[in-house]
């Protein structure tokens, strides 16, 4: 029993690697990079006071995920979105860019590392950023969407 019990085990992870370790179509890497750019467009409409943006790149599931470079983590689309809404809120200014943008994409999961290249206005002044970024996607409707979003962290914004 357990000698069949393994092998099912060993069969379906084995097929789940498989599928995981195609190579993406050409259209998939571009369509996930175009995620990505709109992302990073969202979280610079978003240091201007702009949510909706933001609201449009991720996925609203139970599942995302949120590590933001406050120290926070949150878990689920509700979570997230209210730390969204309070980034939002203090309208920090400046722009942020994704420079060595790095895909590792699948048929419905990518996973995109890039450092966060800009500046923030902290008291009037502008604070330089470079922080490490992992962003996670999941084809939801044909559509690619943000499910996870890891940062380093922002001296700054420690809570």
């Amino acid at each position: 029993m357990a000698t069949r019990t393994t092998l099912i085990v060993a069969l379906v992870f084995g097929c789940a690697c498989v599928l995981w370790a195609q190579e993406p179509a050409d259209d998939s890497k571009a369509e996930v990079l175009d995620a990505n750019r709109a992302f990073y467009a969202a979280l610079n409409a978003l240091f201007k006071g702009e949510l909706e943006p933001m609201t449009e790149v991720w996925s609203h599931a139970d599942d995302v995920t949120y590590l933001g470079p406050d120290n926070s983590f949150r878990i689920g689309w509700e979570a997230t979105h209210k730390d969204w809404q309070q980034q939002a809120a203090m309208k920090l200014g400046g722009v942020v860019e994704p420079e060595d943008v790095h895909v590792n994409a699948g048929s419905d999961l990518a996973v995109v590392h890039n450092f966060e290249l800009g500046a923030n206005v902290v008291d009037g002044k502008p604070v330089k950023v470079k922080i490490r970024a992992t962003n996670v996607y999941r084809k939801e409707d044909g559509k690619w969407k943000m499910i996870g979003h890891h940062t380093d962290l922002l001296p700054f914004l420690d809570q």
